[in-house]
């Protein structure tokens, strides 16, 4: 999922939570939302294959 900070930039968060911390996990901070979606998809396909 993908979330907007108040800097400006967006950051993806794993879809579950860690049950060790209860946080979610940061995959990675971009300052165009375009580049957090592509690099969504890249975990996405990288966690299917």
């Amino acid at each position: 999922m993908i979330r907007k900070l108040r800097s400006g930039a967006y950051r993806i968060h794993a879809r579950r939570t860690d049950p060790e911390t209860g946080k979610r996990c940061n995959p990675g901070t971009f300052d165009i939302k375009q580049a957090a979606q592509t690099h969504e998809r890249q975990i996405a396909y990288f966690k299917a294959h």
